[in-house]
């Protein structure tokens, strides 16, 4: 399988350091082999260094340093948000965030949903598939 993703105008890379971590950004222009002139919907354009940015497969069809109105239509008609989202990378950052962002009593009903759900053998006969062990009230009580 060969690399696909270059350095380019156009190429959405997402930050992976600093005060714009985990943002996707659009690449406008290269100034040199070490830094490149990025731009966002909800941030000012600025330059990053290629060290914290990390490349991703989503490319857009814009010319060297649009203007910020021209670079927000080609973003919404190349659909980058979405391809974003339903990316296995973007879905998995996605339930990275959801589950930092859980509490202690959140991350306790998860445990006692997977107790509860996922406590299947894979010998069990038919009477056993659906059942389990531990059940709720024992847990808690």
């Amino acid at each position: 399988m060969p690399f696909k993703r270059y350095v380019e105008i156009g190429r959405v890379a997402l930050v992976n350091y600093g005060k714009d971590y985990g943002r996707l950004v659009v690449i406008v222009d290269v100034l040199d082999q070490n830094r490149a002139l990025v731009d966002a919907p909800d941030m000012v354009r600025t330059q990053l260094n290629f060290k914290r940015l990390t490349l991703t497969d989503i490319t857009i069809d814009i010319k060297r340093v649009p203007k910020k109105k021209t670079l927000l239509a080609a973003m919404e008609a190349a659909d980058v948000k979405n391809k974003w989202e339903n990316s296995s990378w973007g879905r998995k950052l996605i339930v990275q965030k959801r589950r930092a962002a859980l509490n202690d009593f959140d991350r306790f009903k998860l445990m006692l949903a997977k107790i509860k759900g996922g406590n299947h053998q894979a010998g069990a006969n038919e009477t056993q598939k659906g059942e389990c062990s531990l059940s709720l009230e024992s847990v808690l009580f």
